[in-house]
């Protein structure tokens, strides 16, 4: 059986990070959020299997969850940036500001569209509820506790903050239709689950010791309220349809043109495939097996047609793949990390005629080349829920006070 699981989980909880780019301020001011704790300059904790307050089982449970979905992106100890620049997970100024909902939401529904699967069976992924907290308390104890943020409202000018975003953000974090380097923070279940006093906090203490700085004294007051006030605009109105499909079929052709003549690739450093080459070969009906490496929830979101859904968490599954010199072309999104981890696996299993599909799946829907799936309206159509519009007006709901500035 092919398993019912979620999309690649390098990104995972990471993608309520928020991670912004460095910038050059020009005016001081800051919001009047709860300070950073002392501990949040220094570098994030061991990770641990046990607390001596519970006895370490549910510590344990998420240790093991963590390490078999987690930490190929997220790094064996938590602090990020093993694949597709995935952030801490226990720097310390994200765990006193994030809450344990925004946690398991992060877990359970992942970041459509980039390399942070949906990991709850709710979405197609591998994880009960009882692994998903079980995970959330795991990272939990390697920090402070959540602390409340002030609640109230964004009443900065949403055009004055487009342009500070631009400025100060944009070169890492891209834009609502180009994927940057660090976090995008465009995406709707990100904006689903976080508050304006989240978004506040980060920019305003940043997360080390990651990349992403403190802009206290960089930006002004009324300068961060007006990029989180932007931000928020984009905010979903209602929450993303749920998926209709949850399993992966069982009866997959794992073979795409049985019939089809060998491709001949050229591989960069004899590991890496480009899409160009993939695409030409598929459009020539040649024989050839392409994985797709992400968690199963991923693949129903959308993959290569004819791809079959191999998890890199689920190694098993490649059983049943021929080995009769058949080109095996494994992607993911990471973009090489998971893929990678496939093609090595085949490789010790001796399997001939492997690769990588360099750049991953999102270059290849960057391209415009064909992808199938619950996310794409129809063949070499988009794979990715369009990007929010901005509202004009900052959101805003009548009983909620205006957050705190200097």
């Amino acid at each position: 059986m092919w398993s019912r699981s979620p999309s690649t989980l390098a990104a995972a909880l990471g993608a309520t990070l928020l991670l912004l780019s460095p910038g050059c301020g020009r005016s001081s001011g800051t919001p009047a959020l709860p300070s950073a704790t002392p501990s949040a300059q220094a570098s994030a904790p061991a990770l641990s299997a046990k607390s001596p307050a519970d006895g370490g089982e549910p510590l344990a449970e998420g240790a093991r969850v963590y390490e078999r979905y987690c930490q190929l992106c997220h790094a064996k100890d938590a602090t990020g940036y093993a694949a597709d620049n995935a952030p801490s997970l226990v720097s310390q100024t994200f765990l006193e500001s994030v809450t344990d909902q925004q946690l398991a939401a992060g877990i359970r529904l992942g970041r459509p569209g980039t390399a942070m699967a949906a990991y709850g069976k709710l979405r197609g992924g591998p994880l009960e509820e009882r692994e998903i907290m079980a995970l959330v308390e795991f990272l939990r104890a390697k920090g402070p506790s959540s602390h409340a943020l002030p609640g109230g409202l964004v009443d900065g000018d949403p055009k004055r903050g487009a342009q500070v975003f631009e400025q100060n953000c944009q070169s890492c974090h891209g834009t609502a239709t180009k994927r940057g380097n660090a976090l995008s923070l465009h995406n709707p279940e990100l904006l689903a689950a976080a508050s304006p006093a989240f978004l506040q906090f980060a920019i305003v203490h940043g997360r080390p010791p990651t990349p992403m700085p403190a802009f206290e004294g960089k930006l002004s007051g009324q300068e961060i309220t007006d990029v989180v006030t932007w931000l928020w605009s984009f905010k979903p109105a209602a929450p993303a349809p749920a998926v209709q499909h949850l399993l992966v079929p069982d009866n997959l052709p794992i073979v795409i043109n049985p019939k089809g003549a060998r491709p001949k690739f050229t591989l960069r450093d004899e590991r890496f495939v480009s899409v160009e080459q993939v695409k030409k070969a598929l459009d020539a009906k040649q024989r050839i097996v392409i994985i797709d490496a992400r968690a199963s929830s991923d693949w129903i979101q959308f993959h290569i047609p004819g791809a079959i859904s191999a998890p890199y968490h689920d190694r098993a599954l490649l059983d049943r793949v021929p080995n009769d010199g058949t080109w095996v072309v494994a992607y993911c999104a990471c973009p090489h990390h998971a893929s990678g981890e496939i093609v090595d696996a085949l490789r010790a299993r001796k399997y001939t005629n492997t690769a990588v599909m360099d750049e991953g799946i999102l270059f290849w829907k960057d391209k415009g080349f064909p992808l199938v799936g619950e996310a794409v309206a129809k063949p070499g159509g988009s794979a990715a829920p369009p990007a929010a519009k901005p509202s004009a007006a900052p959101v805003s709901k009548p009983a909620a006070k205006p957050l705190p500035k200097p």
